[in-house]
């Protein structure tokens, strides 16, 4: 997987001229990421004072726009994200109204005790019957030891996918490819695949060592606009065709969304 997240809810166009936020923008940056590598798009939306929301219609109006440009060519998963706007049942209810492909949840915020655990396996066993292909966000080791312990105990369900987030907004220390060294692999049953997002111009050497090791990667300007050397990136394109060169050196090469989705869907245990 080569996700790429375009654009964050926090960023403003004062942060980098060529911040993708609305529907058409969205749409144009999609179409570059795919032709340069991409397979997923984890998008924000904005609402029209251009703050962070989780509003179904917003979320129709950018992904209508995004799949004239591209068809089925990237997974499009929307984000969960409160940003401290958004308790955990108002984050459940948008994704039942939006009804999206794929989602990001985070570990921290879905389970936060604003919702009980009934309702979270609920909304959750409603996601798998549908198919949503689900990445649960990881903050901590303590993140992915409590998940499985959820899965464990048949709070959630299989198969899904894990992000581990390198680094924070505001954090003083750069992300390095050792950070991966806090999330040990799930042990025991469940061997779900991962991901690594990663703050700071560190972003390709942590892309780099996930994929060394056997992950996924999501790359852009949600977490980094700069590129290794510390410039100030372009365009979130031109990171993933910079990621793309240099994963050709490991001889990898990013899967097609087809493939993605399939590989999704596949059990685990």
């Amino acid at each position: 997987m080569l996700a790429v997240a375009p654009n964050g809810g926090r960023h403003t166009r004062q942060d980098h001229p060529n911040l993708p936020l609305t529907p058409a923008a969205l749409a144009a940056a999609a179409a570059e990421c795919l032709e340069a590598g991409a397979n997923l798009l984890h998008v924000h939306v904005r609402d029209y004072q251009g703050r962070h929301t989780l509003d179904a219609a917003a979320y129709h109006e950018a992904f209508t726009a995004i799949r004239h440009e591209v068809g089925d060519g990237l997974v499009l998963q929307t984000t969960t994200e409160a940003i401290g706007q958004y308790t955990a049942p108002q984050q459940m209810e948008a994704v039942r109204a939006l009804r999206p492909e794929a989602v990001s949840l985070a570990v921290a915020e879905l389970f936060s005790g604003a919702a009980s655990e009934r309702e979270v396996a609920t909304f959750l066993a409603e996601l798998a019957l549908d198919q949503v292909l689900v990445q649960y966000i990881l903050y901590s080791a303590d993140d992915q030891r409590h998940l499985q312990t959820l899965v464990q105990r048949g709070i959630v369900p299989l198969p899904f996918w894990t992000l581990y987030v390198l680094g924070r907004y505001g954090q003083p220390r750069l992300s390095t490819p050792q950070d991966l060294l806090a999330f040990p692999p799930f042990s025991g049953p469940v061997t779900a695949p991962w991901a690594v997002c990663a703050f700071g111009p560190g972003e390709l050497r942590c892309a780099l060592a996930a994929v060394a090791f056997g992950g996924h990667v999501r790359i852009g300007f949600e977490n980094n606009f700069q590129t290794p050397d510390g410039q100030t990136a372009t365009s979130n394109a031109a990171q993933v065709r910079q990621l793309v060169a240099a994963l050709g050196a490991l001889g990898a090469v990013p899967m097609s969304a087809a493939q993605l989705r399939a590989i999704w869907q596949q059990p685990q245990g």
